[in-house]
């Protein structure tokens, strides 16, 4: 972060998004992506969910890209968890 800023940016964020090792079923394979707290606070309302629970909604593929998250072509976000208290 350049001095004089007062929080870090999304794309200094993203450098900070977990991603854990893949896992599959007979079907599918799949990965958590884990978003730091504070990348939450800069994503658009229009990112989380209607009833006003704080999570995130699904999101296409342009809109998860476009927040840094970074995944093989054809992964799709398909489900929200609540986050785990620190």
């Amino acid at each position: 972060m350049a001095p004089g800023n007062k929080g870090a940016t999304l794309e200094e964020l993203a450098e900070r998004i977990i991603y854990s090792d893949r896992y599959s079923d007979d079907k599918y394979e799949y990965r958590h992506v884990i978003l730091p707290k504070q990348y939450l606070k800069l994503l658009p309302k229009s990112y989380f969910a209607p009833d006003d629970s704080g999570l995130l909604r699904i999101l296409e593929e342009n809109e998860w890209r476009g927040i840094g998250i970074t995944q093989s072509l054809g992964w799709e976000h398909f489900e929200v968890h609540e986050q785990v208290p620190d």
